[in-house]
């Protein structure tokens, strides 16, 4: 039995002040939904309700209760319709309605509020009841404030939830970017960091919030350009696009500093005023490496390109001089040196264009089977040839394993490794030895000079690298160990310094997958 008329409108009139204290104590669209619905269901006295809400796609249902499963997959696809999304919340009640009378055989009726927020339909809410729309204007008006206050209610959940979509989504994106983020507050304060600065800078983000940006941000020495609080002091930002870029060694808590380049970004309100600004801190270790490369590179070229050159045409002017009358003896020795010193600068373009192959993706590998211990033996001989001041020796075990390798650029790699032992050991024994293991062949080549510093051993394998007290005593471009690992790596195996012997002098050792 329905309530009477006076009660009725009391419960009303308490639906409505549930509805109202649900605008401010819910925010989860979902449950706010569901508290809407339950109220609606109750305060119509129906059998059954859903919340229809209107996006961008189209009509979804939002909420349901007491709706039978088969009803509720007979309306997704309905109102999931391309042509739906251009219903109106009269013609969606007047299919629901339609919907609610069929199935139910003439047993049901409906009841449809449509939810207006900001003179937009966002949705209605339909009840199935079993009696007809009997309302008096007095009815009418509490329903249409109670639709009014709930439409207010899921438009400020949708709000908010798109709100903190939208923080979600800040903070995701923070905390994936490779660079350091801070986000400053106007009086610089840090009020947020992601953890690629933590990473970057060594401490946890709850020991940097609230710290001022000049407590952070400190640099070794002066850094290229100015500084945040010599440019606000100057007028940054001029423009709500200003930016602001500084580089130079960052101090951390522990050290060394680390180089970077730190671009500003201010954020201000409509009235002008700052109210934030986004510091990206980048780390360019990479870059001053590469430019300190480039640095080397042309000054370590033109030096070993010089040298050969001014050779070459110093004997070739004298050679050609009409004034003078050279004999075979001294014309068969300057053509030596051209030779020699021509063959030089062949050596050195071949291993740049190595070098610059190796940086455009790699090098190719030509492999076929190769005797190590007979190609070791055939260098030694070629090399005792040069130096009467070293005795080379080859040491390898009997019955030493052919592999698959590229001879010709493990024959470069030998060559590298016993030329450097002759240039940097002025006499004594040079000693290729071969060891076999289960899966790989390790080969040796040792000196007795006077060995590797152990500051230098860091940087041995490094492109265009030399020791310093080498630069001005042997020739080279500092490309020969660089190119050796490099093939060794191409074929699966590893190069390193044995700095454990017991004996003087340097040992170089690789290994090669069997």
């Amino acid at each position: 039995m329905l309530p009477t008329l006076p009660d009725f409108r009391v419960r009303q009139r308490d639906y409505l002040l549930e509805i109202t204290r649900a605008i401010t104590e819910e925010l989860n669209l979902e449950k706010l939904l569901a508290r809407i619905l339950r109220i609606t269901v109750e305060m119509l006295a129906g059998q059954a309700g859903l919340i229809a809400l209107k996006t961008d796609d189209g009509w979804h249902v939002a909420a349901a209760q007491k709706i039978p499963p088969a009803l509720l997959e007979y309306l997704k696809p309905l109102l999931e319709e391309e042509s739906v999304s251009e219903f109106d919340a009269e013609e969606l009640n007047r299919m629901l309605k339609s919907l609610a009378y069929t199935a139910s055989r003439g047993l049901l009726n409906g009841v449809g509020l449509p939810l207006v927020a900001h003179q937009k339909v966002i949705g209605v809410i339909f009840i199935f009841r079993n009696y007809p729309d009997i309302f008096s204007p007095n009815d009418k008006q509490l329903l249409q404030t109670f639709a009014h206050q709930a439409a207010t209610a899921v438009y400020n959940a949708q709000l908010y939830g798109q709100v903190n979509y939208e923080k979600q989504r800040l903070a995701a994106l923070l905390d994936s970017a490779a660079d350091g983020i801070l986000i400053l507050n106007a009086d610089h304060t840090i009020e947020r960091v992601n953890g690629a600065f933590e990473k970057l800078y060594g401490l946890h983000r709850d020991e940097l919030i609230g710290k001022d940006h000049a407590e952070i941000i400190r640099w070794k020495g002066n850094p290229q350009g100015t500084p945040l609080e010599e440019a606000e002091a100057e007028g940054f930002p001029l423009t709500p696009n200003a930016t602001l870029y500084v580089e130079g060694d960052l101090k951390r808590p522990e050290p060394p500093t680390l180089p970077v380049g730190v671009t500003y970004a201010p954020l201000l309100t409509t009235q002008g005023a700052l109210h934030n600004i986004f510091v990206t801190v980048r780390d360019i270790t990479h870059f001053r490496t590469a430019e300190q490369v480039k640095s080397t590179f042309i000054s370590v070229v033109s030096h070993e390109l010089r040298t050969p050159v001014a050779l070459i045409k110093g004997y070739a002017s004298t050679l050609s001089r009409d004034d003078a009358e050279w004999d075979m003896d001294i014309i068969k020795d300057s053509l030596t040196v051209i030779e020699e010193e021509a063959d030089r600068l062949a050596q050195m373009i071949d291993d740049l264009l190595d070098a610059s192959r190796l940086q455009a993706g790699g090098m190719s590998l030509n492999q076929t089977d190769v005797a190590l211990h007979l190609l070791a033996a055939r260098l030694a001989e070629r090399f005792q040839t040069q130096t009467s001041r070293h005795q080379i020796s080859v040491n390898f075990p009997e019955n030493f394993p052919v592999i698959l390798a590229d001879e010709t650029r493990i024959r470069q790699v030998l060559n590298n490794l016993i030329s450097n032992a002759i240039k940097y050991s002025p006499e004594g024994e040079i000693k290729i030895s071969g060891e076999t293991h289960p899966e790989q062949v390790v080969i040796c080549i040792s000196d007795q000079g006077p060995g590797i510093d152990p500051k230098d051993m860091p940087h041995i394998f490094d492109r265009f690298y030399r020791a310093v007290e080498s630069v001005n005593k042997t020739k080279g471009a500092g490309l020969g160990l660089y190119l050796a690992r490099a093939i060794v790596d191409a074929h699966g195996g590893q190069m390193w310094i044995d700095a454990e012997k017991s004996t003087p002098g340097a040992r170089i050792c690789f290994s090669l997958p069997r």
